[in-house]
């Protein structure tokens, strides 16, 4: 029964995995073409025309999540640790929303709130890596049990909000250099947001962030002090087979 679900998981997520990949790879060959086609900047149209920009932001997002599928592999096998199914799921299924559905799909500006919602979603899963992160500096399958729950909470959460920084430096970053759009400092028309408002996407990513996190570091503090064994399900491991 064990095996026949192991390997139910693992069609999962090699087939899930496979759709992502290919969709991440058919959008760089769309957007390719696009971008020696489109305007070099907004027309005096009825309707809103994506710019030259728009399509290299998509090219770039889509090569990064390219980039990010085959990471998990080369670190896996380069560094011996196993990564759980269930996390490599939900970090593809971040990634097909963030990127495909996000950026290629338009789901940012035509679903309200879709950005927060991978924020939040984001924040967790960075609060669930901080908590595999203690296990591997320690060299254990799991976080010591000689370690205070509280110190792993508070590593786990810094090392969360941390990473969710260095993502809206990133933002910034390539936003000035390339001309982009990521911290959509201007709305879809390219209707530039000026003020608090322009403040308002930065900060509340970081802030849902930081919530997610804490959704995160709070289940995993009840875990780690009552010994339920629901964070080890998220934890990457050490793999022991040579």
């Amino acid at each position: 029964m064990k095996k026949n679900r192991n390997r139910s998981k693992w069609n999962v997520r090699n087939i899930l995995s496979a759709v992502v990949f290919l969709s991440l790879i058919l959008s760089i060959v769309f957007l390719v073409i696009r971008l020696f086609i489109a305007p070099g900047s907004e027309q005096d149209h009825a309707s809103y025309e994506r710019t030259k920009s728009d399509y290299v932001l998509m090219l770039l997002q889509c090569s990064l999540g390219v980039l990010a599928m085959i990471l998990p592999g080369l670190i896996s096998k380069r560094m011996r640790i196993e990564i759980p199914s269930v996390m490599y799921i939900l970090f593809v299924i971040f990634l097909y929303c963030a990127i495909y559905l996000g950026e290629v799909r338009n789901f940012y500006y035509n679903i309200s709130n879709w950005d927060t919602i991978l924020h939040g979603f984001s924040g967790a899963m960075l609060g669930a890596l901080g908590f595999s992160f203690v296990a591997l500096l320690n060299k254990s399958d799991r976080v010591p049990i000689n370690l205070s729950p509280l110190f792993v909470v508070i590593f786990a959460f810094c090392f969360a909000v941390t990473l969710g920084v260095f993502w809206e430096i990133y933002e910034f970053s390539f936003d000035g250099l390339l001309g982009l759009n990521m911290q959509k400092a201007y709305l879809e028309d390219g209707t530039a947001l000026v003020g608090r408002t322009a403040l308002m996407d930065t900060m509340k990513d970081l802030i849902v962030d930081a919530v997610g996190a804490m959704i995160t570091c709070i289940i995993g503090y009840i875990s780690l002090k009552y010994k339920k064994g629901w964070i080890e399900k998220l934890q990457i491991k050490r793999n022991t087979e040579q």
